[in-house]
């Protein structure tokens, strides 16, 4: 009978397609960790064979749809998959953002403000696109003046990592000059189209100023890595069922009547929530 030394010892020596085999039941971080382990970890470490068990499943078929496709067909896996967690992918025209969450390779979006729809965009007294050096969309959508404030998005689950607790959130930006969400709470919500019932609404501020004065009494916007702002809309559990189903989200001040402005709308971004 093998000691447990010689055991270890003949666990490093197992063929390099064994030792992927098991890596790809694996995660990506631990994967990444296993190559200080031994050159077999090494490098079964590096293999497609690994790499392609943490992409998701429809990655081809959303790579497809971007005009950048071809440049990623010649790399490995592992490339692959750090590219679509470092920087994450135009598709559908420039219409969607497409990445991966670093440590569990789950599916994220960010919706652009031409996939949402926004009440008044095609007037430009109220609305007007712009262009931001900072923004991932060659159009982002500027708030001039409203007093009706209406911006819904919707993303069909299919297209989500299944057994998944996503949080959609508004990625902005507010101008110089912008007024009107001061002491002016937005309803926000996040559910199932046309289950009414089970949206879960609540009330934020905007306005960052106001958020900080409220206390605990509401969530402020956070500030993101890439200079923009971000506020929750809401959670939503994928439960990956046969029946894929359409989740709604939206941004609402409809009620107060005051005029407002000066509010940069990047889009809907619809993450995993990291516990």
């Amino acid at each position: 009978m093998a000691t447990g030394n010689e055991a270890v010892d003949s666990f490093y020596v197992l063929p390099e397609d064994c030792i992927a085999s098991v890596l790809s039941f694996t995660t990506p971080s631990d994967a990444c960790s296993s190559s200080s382990v031994s050159t077999n970890f090494r490098s079964a470490a590096e293999t497609d064979a690994v790499w392609e068990r943490f992409l998701p499943p429809q990655y081809r078929s959303i790579i497809s749809r971007s005009a950048d496709s071809s440049s990623l067909s010649s790399s490995s896996k592992k490339q692959l998959y750090l590219r679509l967690c470092d920087h994450p992918l135009l598709i559908d025209d420039g219409r969607k953002s497409f990445w991966l969450e670093k440590r569990s390779g789950k599916i994220c979006y960010m919706l652009s403000p031409k996939d949402l729809v926004i009440v008044w965009m095609e007037t430009p007294c109220y609305w007007r696109w712009t262009s931001l050096h900072d923004a991932r969309f060659a159009e982002v959508a500027e708030l001039v003046s409203v007093c009706w404030l209406e911006i819904r998005g919707k993303i069909n689950t299919c297209m989500l990592s299944p057994a998944t607790l996503y949080t959609a959130y508004l990625v902005f930006k507010v101008t110089t000059g912008s007024f009107g969400f001061e002491d002016q709470p937005v309803e926000v919500a996040v559910g199932v189209v046309g289950s009414d019932g089970h949206k879960r609404k609540r009330s934020v501020f905007l306005d960052t100023e106001t958020g900080r004065r409220q206390g605990n009494q509401t969530v402020p916007a956070a500030r993101r890595g890439d200079g923009w702002l971000e506020i929750e809309l809401g959670e939503f559990f994928n439960g990956g069922d046969a029946d894929d189903v359409e989740v709604e989200m939206s941004v609402l001040e409809v009620k107060g009547g005051n005029w407002k402005g000066g509010l940069i709308v990047q889009g809907f971004e619809i993450r995993p929530k990291i516990m």
